[in-house]
């Protein structure tokens, strides 16, 4: 991670691509029902909550940890998504679960962070992901060095300096959570509401 910035971006700028309405095939690792990681995501939103509309805090339902995008609905071919899930399931099935530590927080200048440790088995997971879209597909998009493992627990809804933020981050030190990774979900997202909401496409098991 970089260190701390001096200044917030405001995430909710359209990225390349991006419009209301569009909706976007990609993978994650997703918490429903890790109430660990609940807990953690929610003793950071009750201490940036003083900060009102700077931030845009992460409901439990909406926590996920980033892997690997595949493409725009209506650009990839539903048949090459279905196609790329089928061999997913065949390499994931050799990726053990695993459990992972999540936090302590780290300030990025669009977000508030979570980095995950350890990151090799999401690693793992993910080259796994990028091979199966790769043997359907030919080509991989994203770049494979530019990964990162963390989970966001709130982004910046406003240009603006980051010492605020800083200084109510540092009246907190939460115990790091604990989540078990039994499986990665394929989902179809957007973030037309200022945050990023899917529905599910497929889970994959990991063996």
């Amino acid at each position: 991670m970089k260190p701390e910035p001096e200044s917030m971006r405001n995430h909710w700028w359209w990225r390349p691509g991006w419009s209301v309405g569009r909706r976007f095939y990609t993978w994650h690792l997703t918490f429903e029902g890790q109430t660990d990681v609940h807990r953690l995501a929610g003793e950071y939103r009750a201490a940036l909550a003083p900060l009102g509309d700077l931030l845009t805090p992460i409901p439990d339902r909406w926590l996920h940890l980033t892997m690997q995008g595949i493409g725009f609905v209506g650009e990839a071919k539903e048949p090459d998504v279905h196609a790329i899930v089928e061999v997913a399931r065949e390499r994931l099935a050799a990726v053990p679960s695993f459990d992972i530590r999540i936090g302590p927080v780290v300030l990025h200048s669009e977000a508030v962070l979570l980095p995950v440790h350890p990151d090799g088995p999401v690693r793992q997971v993910r080259d796994a992901i990028r091979a199966s879209i790769g043997e359907v597909l030919g080509e991989v998009p994203e770049k494979a060095e530019s990964f990162t493992p963390h989970v966001s627990v709130a982004y910046s809804a406003a240009d603006g300096p980051a010492a605020p933020i800083m200084e109510a981050l540092r009246e907190l030190d939460p115990e790091p959570a604990r989540a078990r990774i039994s499986s990665a979900e394929l989902i179809i997202i957007h973030r037309d509401n200022r945050m990023y909401e899917w529905e599910p496409f497929a889970t994959v098991s990991l063996g």
